[in-house]
C-alpha cells in the first residue's frame, strides 16, 4: 500500500530589494544573514539610502518591515533626501526618519568603537534588520595612523561584520568609496571585498549608470543599467 507523504515547503527566504525591473533581474535582492558591499563612485551612498526606505517596507514589497541603523563615516546622510524618498515609496516621511537611527564616526577609533563595542546592543534594542555604514574604509585612510595598525583592526572590523550578520540574522550593506589611488586604499578594498558575502559595484556617468553584480554564491555575475527615475536616483547625481 503507498503511502503519501507530507513535504513540509521550505520558507521562502526574506529579501530586500530594489523593486526595480532592470536590477531585480539580475539580483532579486539582499538576504538576511549576509554581509554586502557597493563599491564605485558616490553614488553608492544614494542606493544605501534608498535601501533604508526600502527595508521599512512590507515583505510583500521587498522590504523588511524593519528599523534601520545608517553608520555614517562621510557626511552622506541628509534629511532632505530621506524625506523625498519616503514620499516616493508612500511611507510618512517623519515615521521614516525616525525608524533610521542615525550615528556618525569622525574617526577611525569611533568607528571601532562603534561596531565592535555598541552594534550588538543597538540592533537588539532598536530591532534591527539592516545595517548600513557608510563610506566603511575611508577613516582608515588617515595616514597618520600606522599602516599596521590599519591593516589589524580594519581586518577584525570587516570580519566581525560578516560573522555578526549572520550570528544575528540582519544585513549589513557597506559602501566602499574608490577614491584614492594609493598602496592602504588597494589593500583595504581588497580586503572588503574578499570577506563581503556580495559585492556590487556602482559607476554612474552624466547620461547612464551601471550597476555589477561582482561576487555572489548563488545569483550569475552581471550588469544591469537601471534608468535614475526608476531608482528615484535622479536627485543625488
Amino acid at each position: 500500500m503507498m503511502q503519501h507523504v507530507m513535504v513540509k515547503p521550505q520558507a521562502t527566504q526574506q529579501k530586500l530589494a530594489f523593486n526595480t525591473p532592470e536590477i531585480d533581474n539580475l539580483f532579486p535582492g539582499f538576504t538576511i544573514g549576509e554581509f554586502a558591499v557597493i563599491h564605485g563612485s558616490a553614488g553608492a551612498s544614494a542606493i544605501t539610502t534608498l535601501l533604508c526606505i526600502r527595508a521599512q517596507l512590507p515583505p510583500q514589497l521587498g522590504g523588511l518591515e524593519s528599523n534601520v541603523i545608517y553608520i555614517d563615516c562621510a557626511n552622506t546622510f541628509t534629511q532632505d533626501n530621506i524625506r523625498r524618498l519616503a514620499k516616493i515609496n508612500h511611507l510618512n516621511p517623519l515615521t521614516a526618519r525616525k525608524r533610521i537611527f542615525n550615528f556618525a564616526a569622525f574617526t577611525a577609533y569611533q568607528l571601532t568603537s562603534l561596531i565592535m563595542d555598541k552594534l550588538e546592543e543597538k540592533v537588539k534594542s532598536c530591532t534591527i534588520k539592516l545595517v548600513v555604514i557608510s563610506d566603511i574604509a575611508g577613516l582608515f585612510l588617515d595616514r597618520t595612523i600606522p599602516r599596521e595598525e590599519v591593516q589589524r583592526i580594519y581586518g577584525q572590523i570587516v570580519s566581525y561584520l560578516a560573522n555578526f550578520a549572520k550570528k544575528n540574522q540582519i544585513i549589513i550593506i557597506a559602501t566602499y568609496h574608490n577614491s584614492e589611488d594609493t598602496v592602504r586604499n588597494t589593500v583595504l578594498r581588497e580586503l572588503t571585498l574578499r570577506t563581503a558575502d556580495t559585492v556590487l559595484s556602482y559607476y554612474k556617468s552624466p547620461y547612464t549608470a551601471e550597476l555589477n553584480l561582482e561576487k555572489h554564491s548563488t545569483y550569475m555575475l552581471g550588469t544591469a543599467e537601471p534608468e535614475f527615475e526608476n531608482m528615484s536616483l535622479m536627485p543625488f547625481l
